[in-house]
């Protein structure tokens, strides 16, 4: 794929994100759209919103359970950018009509303390560089129509992301088993869903490691300070107007967000 259409592919998401509007499926259109194509995509797309005055501020990874892959029809983790205007405050009030068609995702932030630069990371070097763990939400917002999406949708769309917002609390990551720790997920005090850390390839830390060698390979640094999210630990919810989310992580602590 020609970096002409890279790139207007690239402004095309930017915009839908601008103006609210969805977009055709990428992979309806371009039926020989590749990973590294969609993740050039993604690159422009991101561009963009530093061009307009956002920071990186850390990295996401997709797609990690089994419960979203089988939601969304794709069966393999991908990565995105987290921005500075993505993030919110523990209980804040997030206007629904700054999303397109969010979902809500309860996961497990990782605060990093030094850089992570792979090939070679291990889970130990991931526990080394972790300053702390947070419970968080992510609410993921597609900007193609309707989620229908393919791995190719989602990678050029920045991972499918849309906001996040980190807990009150933090904790160390090695006073709590990442991969057995559990979460209850509610919507409107009622519990919607149940999960744990191995949800996340097995565990959030395999995640992160995960993450750290797949960026390593293309010469991008996890940085000391970033926010990493690790991956939903159940199904992702659908917002309305007036919905209030909370999920509460063992051994880790709640968050929660309300929607207007």
């Amino acid at each position: 794929m020609d970096s002409t259409l890279i790139q207007a592919l690239g402004d095309r998401l930017y915009d839908a994100m601008a103006t609210r509007q969805t977009v055709a499926p990428l992979t309806s259109q371009f039926e020989d759209l590749s990973v590294d194509d969609a993740y050039r995509i993604q690159q422009r797309f991101v561009q963009r919103r530093l061009d307009a005055g956002e920071t990186v501020i850390g990295k996401k990874i997709g797609v990690t359970s089994k419960a979203v892959m089988d939601m969304l029809g794709v069966y393999q983790p991908d990565f995105g950018y987290l921005l500075s205007g993505m993030a919110h405050g523990e209980g804040e009030c997030i206007p629904l009509d700054t999303l397109i068609q969010p979902k809500a995702e309860g996961e497990i932030a990782f605060i990093l303390k030094r850089d992570l630069i792979g090939p070679g990371v291990t889970n130990a070097m991931v526990l080394a560089a972790t300053e702390c763990v947070m419970p968080c939400f992510e609410i993921v917002d597609s900007r193609i129509r309707d989620w229908k999406i393919k791995i190719g949708d989602t990678v050029a769309d920045n991972a499918s992301c849309g906001v996040f917002v980190l807990g009150d609390k933090a904790v160390s990551a090695r006073n709590v088993d990442l991969a057995t720790c559990g979460m209850v997920f509610e919507t409107n005090g009622e519990v919607i869903g149940t999960g744990a850390g191995a949800a996340a390839l097995g565990s959030p830390v395999n995640a992160v490691a995960w993450l750290a060698n797949t960026l390593g390979r293309l010469g991008i640094p996890l940085k000391a300070g970033e926010v990493i999210l690790s991956g939903a630990l159940a199904a992702m919810a659908p917002v309305a107007a007036g919905d209030s989310f909370r999920v509460s992580i063992g051994g880790i602590g709640a968050c929660s967000v309300r929607f207007a």
